[in-house]
This record gives structure tokens, C-alpha cells and sequence, in this order.
């Protein structure tokens, strides 16, 4: 199904639709309010109204005056210095993101390209030839967008059904003329916020399904180390204020309903450990995050982050050249999100710990075979405390790296795409722990010694990493397991819970909720990675 940008913004979910693979499309009268703008610049030329990047130069160039001859060397000059990055590439969903959200700005009607500028990127989104973006190189905005913009006008590179081509060809192939720019168009091109606001489109995205499956394998490690269902008492949670502690706590109580094993444990221990009594807290506090990041992106599509911003009626056409294109607020809002999402990657590992630990798991150290000739998930324990460290590192808030710019014209810097660029990396991290989690509990399975059943929920998760992978032995090397595994989380969401209504509690008094609602989060349409072949190890357990 289309997204369609119409007289409303889109939405982070919308953005991240596109990113996906589903078209973009320019309703009438955002077609209309992009042109009119453009007959906004050409008034501002006309009367030689001074305009930052129309009539001028950029940066601490503005005040040098560039003549109407000039103008649309200025814009074509803009997009070959700017064009800085370096690295390696974006992916093909990071870039269709941030285009998709350059052309959600340039609909607000504040910008000032021509029609056939947006048409232009709409048809690279359509035909899937995406220009070739290096990953950094940002201290703000302005490199991904130019290397967009470049294939625009025929110039550096793009990727077209598997082949790297240059931006001529590229267009030559989609039976496209290089654009000619016109005054304000290269300014346009890659001033705003649409590449940090794209990027965080996608962090938001997989950081919700990330959250989903930490939820789902925290409760399969929560019950192969016999925890205490009163973690998750419906009542108790309702005492601190959160809606996603208390979301999180009745998803808990939905996918460890019936469960045999934690109803034989009942009572055993006066408190569990933190990373497990504290799952709602932790993870619910995330989602807490989350949601507040979801609003400040939502504000960011629609906001107007031009620099200058046109406005008026084309006999009293109006500039604004502030600092609309400064993301100091989606900066702050993504180092949020990298520190929420490496704390729920921390404790995650911490339940991995636990898990292969033989002196607090009771079961066969590091879930090997017996016998000290195999490690089992001895090392691969190691791996996530690695990543563990790694987000630590990254989590460094990239909003206070500051520095100084463009002789001393812009000498305050929120470092705003490279916040979103680090929490996508910390969310990749967190999955991998996540999946080195989801195996070693479907190992600890395998290898349970209480005679009891499990939740009907965690069964069906168990079955499906068994579908995809079986029990391990030392046989094979576990990369190729967790990489399997990562697949799983990265690319769909965890099988949806069960109405924790309609099921029977385990034990009424150990805090399930006969009264809850289903589960908010839960995708009906969801299905599980296909995976790998592999023969169901059940009798294994």
C-alpha cells in the first residue's frame, strides 16, 4: 500500500513504511504547496530580496552577495561541497528513510524547489535506484542529503538492481534528464533535518520490535531459572506510574500464563534477582522512551527545518534564516533512546549470565553436554558482554560533542545524525545479545530437570528457534547459530501473546491478572523467521 503525503505530515511509522519498500506518493495539494513555494523564490530573486543561500553564500559565506547569473552555479556548487561523506554506505532502508523524509519536508511548502525536484526523488524511491550515501561525515545534515541530491543532477553514484552505476546512468536508465538547479534548490537539497529525522524513523521502528522480543525471551529465561510470578502482580506494578512497566508487566503475565514450571516453584524464594524482578521496570522504562522519542520525531516531520525558510504570498514573499534546521531535540531524543536500549541489552545479559552459570541456573554449566570436553554457551556469553560494553561506549551522548565550524559561523553543533546513526548501531548490538539470550534459553529448555510444563506462549518460542536451529553439542560453531538467531529478531516480530483474559494463571495468588486486556503490542499479522530446516528436538528437553 501507498504512503501518501497529503496535507497532513507523515508519522515515524509511515517513514518507516517507505524505508520498507512502499511507495511514496505526492497528493495534489502537496504537489500544489511544493510549487508555490518555488514561485515564492522566484518572487525573492525577482525583487533581490537578501535571502541566506539564494542571493548569498553559505555558512560564513553570507554575506558575500551572489548575483541572479550566479545563482544556479551557487546551487550546483553546494551539492558538490557538500558531499563529504565518508565510510561505508548507508543501506537501502536507511536511504529510501531519509528520502522519504526530505520529501515529507519539502511538502510543508516552506522550501522552495521545483515540482520536478521532488518528482525527481520520488522516482529513485519508485524504481528502487538508490544514490550511493556514505554513513558519516555529519556533524548535522548536510552530507547524507548531497549524495542523494547528486544523482539528482547526474553526478556520483547509485545502486540499481544489484550494480553500482553513476548518477547519469542511473537516471539514464529510469529515462530521467540531470536536473538544471535553480537558486535555493541545492541550499534546499541538504539543509533540514531529514536525514537524523529518517534515521530515527528506522531506530524507532526496530527498537519497538526489539522490545517485543526482549519482553518474549526475558519471560523464557525468567522461567527456565524459576522466577517468582509475583514479579509481575498486576496490582503491586499499578503502584508506579508508568504505562510501559504496566504494559510490560501484563505482557509478562501473558507469556508465562500456565506455566508448569513456575506454579511448581511458587514460594520458593522470597525475591528473585534484579534482572529478573525488575523486567518490568527496565523494560518498561524503555518503552517509556520510546514513546516519548515517537513524539519528538512525530514533532520533527512536522516541523518546517529549512534554513532559510520561505513563507508569505508571492507579492509579500517573507525569509526566515534562523536555526529551524538545528536537531537539537531529535539529538537529545536519540542518545535517550541508545542509553534505554543499552540498559535493556545489559540485563539481558545479565539473565544470559545466570543462565550458563551453573552455581545459580541449576542446570549443566554454561548448557553444555557433560563431561568438561564441550563449552557449550561458555563464550558465547563472552560476546555479549562484549557488545554489552561496546553499547556502553556508544551511549556516550553524541548531542555534547559540540565543536566548532565553518570559521567560527557555526560554532554550536548538536551532532544530530550521528546520535541517530549510533542508536541504530546500539539497537544491532542489543538484538545480538537478545538472540545469544533466545538460544541459551531454548538450550536451558533442552536440558530442564524439573518435570514440569511450560507456558503454552514460551513452548511455541521454543519450538520455533528449534525449527530454525537445534540443540547445540559443540557440533558446529555457534556463530553460525546466533546469526540465525539475530535474523529472527531483526527481521519479524515475536509471535503475538495470548489474551492473558482467557487463560488460566499458573497460580491465582502468584500475580496473574484474570482481568487484563490484551496485550496492546501484540501483531496479529506477525509470522516467525522460516528459518532453517531442522528436525523438532522436543524429546530432547
Amino acid at each position: 500500500m501507498a504512503v501518501i503525503r497529503s496535507d497532513r505530515p507523515l508519522d515515524w511509522r509511515q517513514i518507516a513504511a517507505v524505508a520498507a519498500g512502499a511507495p511514496l506518493e505526492l497528493s495534489a495539494d502537496a504537489r500544489a504547496r511544493i510549487a508555490a513555494a518555488h514561485v515564492l523564490v522566484e518572487q525573492i530573486v525577482e525583487h533581490g530580496i537578501r535571502a541566506y543561500g539564494v542571493n548569498t553564500g553559505v555558512g560564513a559565506l553570507c554575506d558575500v552577495i551572489v548575483s541572479p547569473s550566479q545563482q544556479r552555479s551557487l546551487s550546483r556548487n553546494i551539492l558538490m561541497s557538500h558531499a563529504v561523506g565518508v565510510g561505508t554506505p548507508l543501506g537501502a532502508t536507511e536511504t529510501r528513510a531519509i528520502i522519504a523524509a526530505a520529501l515529507n519536508n519539502f511538502a510543508h511548502g516552506h522550501s522552495g524547489i521545483r515540482l520536478a525536484v521532488a518528482e525527481q526523488l520520488v522516482a529513485l524511491l519508485d524504481a528502487d535506484c538508490l544514490p550511493e550515501v556514505p554513513a558519516f561525515g555529519s556533524v548535522g545534515y548536510l552530507s547524507h542529503m548531497a549524495h542523494i541530491a547528486l544523482v539528482c543532477i547526474g553526478e556520483g553514484h547509485a545502486r540499481y538492481r544489484g550494480e553500482r552505476i553513476s548518477g547519469r546512468e542511473a537516471l539514464q536508465r529510469l529515462g530521467l534528464e540531470p536536473l538544471v538547479l535553480d537558486a535555493k534548490e541545492g541550499l534546499s537539497l541538504v539543509n533540514g533535518t531529514p536525514c537524523v529525522t529518517g534515521l530515527a524513523a528506522l531506530a524507532l521502528a526496530r527498537a519497538e520490535r526489539l522490545l517485543d522480543w526482549t519482553d518474549a525471551v526475558a519471560a523464557m529465561s525468567f522461567e527456565n531459572l524459576r522466577g517468582q510470578l509475583a514479579a509481575f502482580d498486576a496490582e503491586s506494578l499499578a503502584l508506579r506510574i508508568s504505562p510501559g512497566l504496566n504494559r510490560v508487566g501484563e505482557r509478562m503475565r501473558g507469556a508465562l500464563a500456565e506455566s508448569g514450571i513456575l506454579a511448581a516453584v511458587v514460594g520458593q524464594r522470597t525475591q528473585d534477582p534484579l534482572s529478573m524482578r525488575t523486567i518490568p521496570h527496565v523494560h518498561g522504562a524503555a518503552r517509556d522512551v520510546l514513546s516519548a522519542t515517537a513524539d519528538v520525531v512525530n514533532r520533527e516531520l512536522a516541523s518546517i527545518t529549512d534554513n532559510p525558510i520561505v513563507a508569505g504570498t508571492p507579492e509579500a514573499p517573507r525569509v526566515y534564516s534562523q536555526a529551524h534546521a538545528v536537531g537539537a531535540s531529535i539529538a537529545l531524543a536519540m542518545d535517550g533512546l541508545s542509553t534505554a536500549i543499552a540498559q535493556v541489552a545489559a540485563m539481558a545479559e545479565r539473565r544470559l549470565d545466570r543462565l550458563v552459570n551453573p552455581l545459580v541456573s541449576g542446570l549443566p554449566a554454561f548448557l553444555a553436554e557433560p563431561g568438561g570436553t564441550c563449552s557449550g554457551f561458555m563464550i558465547a556469553q563472552y560476546t555479549a558482554a562484549s557488545l554489552v560494553a561496546q553499547n556502553r561506549r556508544l551511549a556516550v551522548p553524541a548531542s555534547l560533542d559540540g565543536g566548532i565550524t565553518s570559521g567560527l559561523q557555526e560554532d554550536h553543533l548538536c551532532h544530530a545524525t550521528p546520535a541517530a546513526l549510533k542508536a541504530l548501531e546500539i539497537i544491532d548490538n542489543a538484538g545480538r545479545i537478545v538472540a545469544i539470550e533466545l538460544l541459551a534459553a531454548a538450550q536451558a529448555y533442552d536440558l530442564q530437570t524439573l518435570d514440569a510444563a511450560r507456558a503454552p506462549y514460551t513452548d511455541s518460542l521454543w519450538r520455533d528457534v528449534r525449527r530454525t536451529v537445534p540443540t547445540y553439542r559443540d557440533d558446529r560453531p555457534l556463530a553460525e547459530d546466533m546469526a540465525l538467531a539475530f535474523r529472527m529478531i531483526a527481521d519479524s516480530a515475536p509471535p503475538p501473546l495470548p489474551n492473558p483474559g482467557k487463560m488460566r494463571p499458573a497460580v491465582a495468588s502468584a500475580g496473574a491478572d484474570a482481568g487484563s486486556e490484551p496485550d496492546a503490542g501484540a501483531n496479529p499479522t506477525a509470522s516467525t523467521t522460516p528459518g532453517v530446516a531442522a528436525r523438532d528436538l522436543r524429546s530432547a528437553a
